[in-house]
């Protein structure tokens, strides 16, 4: 329960304070309050909205007179007293995420704080304040630490604090990479290493040379199953730091503990994920963000911002160091680290580390051409892998060894089919397929969710020999443990980690050998430190060669990469380990540079591709995306805004309105249409002179079925 709401005396002073808005409110900046004196910007405060009572934050100290006369204002009703007022650069921040994004100055300043934040009053935060001093003050004594704000609190009782842990000895390109950094400027930075190289250590060594110095440390991994292997090795490393994680696994309380620590100055390192990039810091010194590639990145509902660029821009902002680390760097980043005399814009400094720590190799890549495979005779179905790759995985079993098989498609098989009549399991409100889960006999939509009980017999027809066509990782599983008796074989994927605990439970198993054969979707293909894997195989990686979104073959390559990392990663067993892909176009260039590790041959043939056709990084995009109760509506209404802003569309390319590549989800129809423009700068003036025009036509659009509409800037996928 909220305490009783105080009444606020008559107000002279005129603040803008921001609360969360939606972007098609039209509410895009500040409203004005009144309160009896200044409130510092950043201030966090209670105010009246409408009929509720809702969380704000001071933006402007002093409002201009705006149009609205002071005795027509509601008040402020309470001020976050205890709290520290949010950084300038925290707001700076904020301010261009929802400028460049375009979204509501409310919406994403509200959208990136806690929760739990918001459905506290003053009384309430004091509380939590008085206990979290309580126990960072317990914390501190059992580390035999005083107070931070006691002049000897390195220590406890005048003697030296305890040594550090030993640390590994660097290999020359690890020091090498240190040294660079450390000799230059701050400033956004590619850690290019291989995988197994020591990227990791690279980004403690840095850590710790800036909590030496006495600031803050931001560290972003794309997903949240990598954190507490990340958090448990920089816990080792910085034994008695005050190290705090923000990730949507925690609970209410717990993200609004360690957000509050990392606000005050009480954490030294923030472990996080996406949102965390917006985590206020009083001292940054330094920002990592590990797989700086991935998709996850970026947000894909909402404020679909990009964490990565936002970390780039944050770092410029503060003067803080940015260290992006990937063994397959987007090729946005890698653009930005290409010299001039390359082609590239020379933004970024680029650090490579090609090697593998203590001696280690990659493991030889077999592209393996299922075109002169035997064929299966009639009314045979393909063996899930080819004889020789069964072959070598039956060897790892036998020698005690593990193996990876990656398949990047969940569930038993994509659909079911009727042999008479033809009837395939349809998702009857998405356009697409309902997977067969053979578990729990289901039918689901990966899209709306929506499941069904497998039928008995065709709906259509009445057969009751309706089949499976495809393979998922749950029929693979099956598959493999008849083709290998004896072996051991695991799955490790998003239905079989659902509940709270089962991926470490699953991961520890594999650590302890418990496993012979790992069957895996991308999840296990990144940032796992396997141990005793020797063979890592593709079972299925054909269909993104052939992909209409122009950055398939990127994402290809770098899942491909990166699960041959899983490899090897033991110096006593890299010598014979090898990554096995089943392809039918064994010469197509993405497996010939994966075959000899070659990124930058990968790059530079993407890139020129990417130039002929003007795409990013030569281009900048933006999708307007439309959902409708029927597919007129919504191309109707995207079809308008087009019209709406030609005269303003200078520099500006506006592609017809079309489908989306899944066009119907939980019975809404969805289109989009592309903007592009050579210029970033001159789609920016566009989309910002656009959102009050197309506000106004998705009003009228409304009658005719419209149901939202929404702005990506710099999408993922077309």
């Amino acid at each position: 329960m909220h305490a009783p709401v105080p009444t606020a005396p008559e107000a002279p002073c005129r603040v803008g304070v921001v609360v969360e808005a939606p972007q098609h409110s039209g509410l895009w900046g500040a409203l004005d309050y009144l309160h009896p004196q200044t409130l510092p910007a950043g201030a966090l405060v209670r105010v009246p909205l409408g009929r509720r009572v809702v969380t704000g934050v001071v933006w402007d100290p002093v409002a201009s007179q705006g149009d609205v006369p002071p005795e027509s204002l509601k008040a402020v009703l309470e001020t976050f007293e205890a709290l520290p007022p949010l950084p300038e650069a925290w707001r700076k921040l904020v301010a261009f995420a929802a400028a460049y994004y375009q979204r509501s100055l409310g919406e994403m300043a509200l959208m990136v704080l806690p929760p739990e934040l918001r459905q506290l009053d003053q009384v309430q935060l004091a509380r939590r304040l008085k206990r979290l001093d309580k126990a960072v003050a317990a914390e501190l004594a059992a580390a035999g630490k005083a107070a931070p704000d006691d002049p000897a609190h390195d220590t406890a009782d005048g003697a030296p604090p305890s040594p550090p842990q030993p640390l590994p000895e660097l290999s020359a390109q690890q020091a090498e990479a240190l040294a660079r950094l450390a000799a230059s400027p701050p400033q956004t930075s590619l850690l290019w290493g291989s995988t197994g190289s020591g990227k990791t250590e690279v980004y403690l060594r840095e850590a710790q040379r800036v909590l030496d110095a006495g600031r803050q440390v931001l560290m972003m991994v794309p997903e949240i199953n990598l954190t507490p292997q990340l958090e448990a090795r920089v816990a080792a490393r910085f034994a008695g730091r005050r190290i705090v994680s923000l990730h949507s696994g925690l609970t209410p309380a717990q993200r609004l503990r360690n957000w509050l620590m990392a606000l005050r100055g009480q954490a030294d390192v923030v472990l996080g994920t996406r949102l965390s990039v917006f985590t206020p810091l009083p001292c940054p010194g330094l920002i990592v963000v590990d797989e700086e590639h991935d998709p996850s990145y970026k947000q894909q509902d909402g404020a679909r911002y990009s964490a990565r660029d936002l970390a780039v821009y944050r770092g410029r902002l503060e003067g803080v160091p940015v260290l992006l680390g990937s063994a397959t760097p987007s090729l946005e980043t890698w653009f930005n680290a290409l010299p001039a005399s390359e082609g590239g814009t020379g933004r970024y400094l680029r650090l490579a580390m090609p090697e593998r720590i203590g001696g280690g190799v990659m493991p030889k890549v077999r592209l393996l051409d299922m075109s002169r495979a035997p064929k299966p005779g009639r009314g045979e179905s393909a063996p899930p892998l080819s004889a020789p790759l069964l072959a070598a995985i039956t060897e790892r079993v036998e020698r005690g060894e593990q193996s990876l098989v990656l398949l990047n498609r969940r569930g038993y098989a994509p659909v079911l089919q009727c042999g008479d009549c033809g009837w395939q399991s349809g998702c009857p409100h998405c356009s697409a397929w309902r997977v067969f889960h053979k578990v729990d006999r289901t039918l689901r939509c990966h899209h709306c969710g929506f499941t069904e009980r497998v039928p008995r017999a065709c709906p259509d027809c009445g057969n009751q020999d309706i089949q499976p066509v495809g393979r998922g990782t749950e029929r693979l599983e099956e598959q493999l443990a008849e083709a290998l008796p004896g072996a051991r074989v695991g799955r490790i994927d998003a239905d079989v980690t659902k509940h709270k605990g089962s991926l470490e439970t699953q991961l520890a198993s594999v650590h302890a050998g418990d496993v012979d054969v790992l069957v895996g979707t991308q999840m296990v293909a990144k940032g796992h430190d396997f141990r005793r894997i020797t063979l890592v195989a593709a079972v299925n990686p054909d269909a993104a060669l052939f992909a209409s979104d122009f950055r398939a073959a990127e994402r290809q390559f770098a899942l491909l990469l990166q699960a041959a990392g899983r490899a090897g990663r033991d110096a006593d067993v890299a010598g014979h380990s090898e990554m096995w892909v089943q392809t039918w176009h064994p010469l197509h260039p993405l497996y010939q540079a994966l075959r000899d590790y070659d990124y930058e041959a990968f790059a530079t043939r993407q890139l020129q591709e990417r130039q002929s056709a003007g795409l990013p990084p030569y281009a900048s995009l933006a999708l307007l995306r439309a959902e409708a109760k029927t597919q007129d509506a919504a191309t109707d209404f995207l079809r308008a805004a087009a019209e709406s802003v030609g005269h303003i569309a200078g520099g500006v390319t506006l592609y017809p309105a079309v489908p989306t590549p899944v066009q119907r989800v939980a019975d809404i129809e969805r289109a989009q249409m592309m903007l592009e423009s050579p210029q970033r700068p001159a789609l920016q003036r566009l989309l910002t002179e656009a959102q009050p025009i197309w506000l106004a036509l998705a009003q009228q659009h409304r009658r005719s079925g419209l149901v939202r509409w929404a702005v990506d800037v710099d999408p993922l996928s077309i």
